[in-house]
């Protein structure tokens, strides 16, 4: 584990934040390259990946603060805290703003073949998380729980466990690497499924899918208690799967009847 990759004197430059600013670059630049082969401009791409990291950090922190939201009111100086501010927050909040900002920005730009586009992001967002997750855990956030597989991982690093609570000299499940490989593996179907497709959106809605049940399952190897429970054993990301799942099957049933069985 290492949370800080480079310290130059006062400078330091954090595993994590630079993982992530790859991912969201990578990310880009791969819808980019897919939204070309659709037949759609490149600047789209661009001008939609900077709409989509706002909205996908402000959705990420509002559904942070949602899911502990007993905390935040008895303590509202913790929104100020530099804590909050550090926190990457819940990545199903970011997704849901990162849609929302999409079809906001579809909205001002009517031009802009939006199930098409949705199909060039979706294999680049798999592969944005798989980046993003080994950023994770260089940093020891959202660690899993206790475990004795051989694969098990210890960290042993005191500024990593007073920024992320992650416990010390415990073998833990490698979560954040479990959830890297099965976004890397979804990357890898979906990238296949693109050449493929049927009608527009089935990428998109089968990335929904596919994340949603995979997510739902990983959750069960976390070990990080401050990531929320709606119910005593469904954390806040397991019901929020419960939802998308089913509303993806529903929305790919709907958009297979539009155009059934038409390669475009």
């Amino acid at each position: 584990m290492y949370p800080k990759l480079i310290e130059l004197g006062p400078l330091t430059i954090h595993t994590y934040g630079l993982m992530l600013v790859t991912a969201y670059l990578v990310a880009i630049a791969v819808t980019a390259h897919l939204a070309e082969k659709s037949g759609i401009a490149r600047a789209y791409a661009w001008d939609l990946g900077f709409v989509v990291i706002i909205s996908a950090l402000i959705g990420a922190k509002l559904l942070m603060v949602v899911s502990e939201l007993g905390t935040y009111l008895r303590e509202p100086s913790l929104l100020l805290s530099i804590e909050f501010w550090r926190a990457g927050g819940v990545f199903y909040g970011g997704l849901l703003g990162a849609i929302a900002g999409s079809a906001l920005y579809a909205w001002k730009n009517p031009r802009m073949p939006f199930w098409r586009m949705a199909d060039a992001a979706a294999p680049a967002i798999a592969l944005g998380q798989s980046i993003g997750r080994v950023g994770c855990f260089a940093a020891g956030c959202d660690y899993g729980s206790p475990s004795h597989v051989p694969w098990a991982v210890t960290f042993t690093s005191v500024y990593a466990s007073e920024r992320t609570g992650v416990p010390l000299n415990i073998p833990l499940h490698p979560a954040q690497l479990y959830e890297s490989l099965a976004t890397l593996v979804i990357f890898a179907f979906l990238l296949f499924l693109h050449r493929r497709k049927r009608f527009p959106g089935q990428v998109f809605v089968l990335y929904l899918i596919t994340y949603g049940i995979a997510r739902f399952i990983l959750e069960f190897f976390r070990g990080d208690s401050d990531r929320g429970f709606v119910f005593a054993w469904v954390s806040t990301s397991q019901f929020v799967s419960l939802l998308i799942v089913p509303a993806g099957l529903i929305l790919y049933w709907h958009l297979r009847r539009q155009r059934p069985d038409r390669r475009v």
